[in-house]
């Protein structure tokens, strides 16, 4: 068995199809789709010029998720893995940050966690080099799979993070929101998709309140479709989130009111609509997100509304601190008016919160 070049993965079901392009790229090499029958990896052995072929591929292969050159291969066991990350050590300076990436493909008598900290304690004491798992300027990767494991050290930003350096978690601020909603009323069918898609939006966005405001009387029986539709997408959601996110997640809270009385009981605090009548929010960002950032950190809960089949009355435009036009000449469905409204304030914010280190 020839030492591997590259271990490269690709998406479950593409393994042939970038196997096909790396013998395309380079036909000398030996390119095995799914080692031992490992989904989602292709193992390329043999290669001609394994650094030209590992910038072919990551610079031409779009198919191609994550490609590694391998720097060191050892049998899969722990005290091995250590020694080989060990003479690896030298690739992490003294004054670079590391972090160890193991990923377990076959039954082992340790775990990936095992892994990790024996090869991070290892190159920690050859190199002098501090761990840092948020931000690391490099990243030794252990891939192993079966009996073989491979190793290489990349550059940090090779790893692309969902909350990295320089991002604010914005359902911080959306937890902190009233929302009125008037409801989207009309054939009952109609009513309860309406109804669940908006369920499904509060709660991505993890709303704190959503008050289902109705304008004066209306129809009871296409009121309940719509509220069933409205707990079903809350419901499915919220437990999406819990089985997925490795955090808290707050579950929307939902009221009905009046969308006069909604209004009149929040006279004096914090209030914003979106509508199309409005001032463009690219005009007023400066203003607007300096006015949601104080009202917010003075622990006032910011109220916003917007409408759905009828709109919000332009009466109660008198009533709002600001009154904003998402996207000039466009009018925006019922299913995205909300979701449009919370993206908009999140872009306006989030530099703010993100810069100060501060947050609300």
């Amino acid at each position: 068995m020839a030492p591997a070049d590259l271990l490269i993965t690709c998406r479950l079901g593409m393994e042939r199809v970038v196997a096909s392009y790396v013998r395309e790229l380079d036909p000398q090499a030996t390119v095995v789709p799914a080692p031992e029958g490992f989904s989602g990896l292709v193992l390329v052995e043999g290669a001609s010029d394994r650094e030209g072929l590992y910038a072919r591929v990551r610079g031409g292969v779009p198919e191609v998720e994550k490609v590694f050159l391998v720097e060191a291969e050892c049998e899969a066991s722990l005290p091995a893995i250590v020694e080989c990350a060990r003479r690896l050590a030298a690739r992490v300076g003294p004054e670079e940050s590391f972090a160890v990436r193991t990923e377990r493909r076959g039954e082992h008598p340790f775990t990936s966690l095992d892994v990790n900290v024996a090869v991070g304690s290892a190159i920690r004491e050859a190199a002098g080099a501090r761990v840092d798992l948020d931000s690391p300027d490099k990243v030794v990767v252990v891939q192993i799979v079966r009996d073989r494991a491979f190793l290489s050290v990349v550059p940090g930003g090779e790893f692309h993070r969902k909350m990295g350096a320089g991002k604010y978690p914005m359902y911080k601020v959306f937890r902190r929101l009233a929302v009125a909603h008037e409801p989207y009323l009309g054939p009952p069918d109609a009513a309860y998709v309406m109804g669940t898609r908006i369920g499904r939006e509060v709660q991505v966005f993890e709303v704190g309140k959503l008050y289902v405001t109705p304008i004066g009387a209306a129809d009871a029986h296409q009121l309940y479709h719509f509220l069933r539709g409205l707990f079903e997408g809350v419901r499915s959601r919220y437990e999406l989130q819990r089985r997925s996110y490795g955090r808290e997640v707050h579950r929307t809270q939902v009221y009905v009111q009046d969308m006069y009385q909604f209004v009149r009981s929040r006279m004096g605090g914090p209030l914003v609509i979106f509508e199309p009548e409005g001032e463009p929010v690219s005009r007023i960002a400066g203003e607007l997100s300096e006015y949601l950032l104080r009202n917010l950190r003075e622990g006032r809960e910011v109220a916003i509304m917007v409408g759905a089949r009828e709109g919000v009355p332009t009466g109660l435009f008198r009533f709002a601190d600001y009154v904003v036009d998402l996207a000039p000449g466009i009018v925006i469905s019922t299913e995205f008016a909300l979701s449009s409204a919370l993206i908009a304030m999140a872009t306006i914010l989030h530099e703010r919160l993100a810069a100060s280190g501060e947050g609300l």
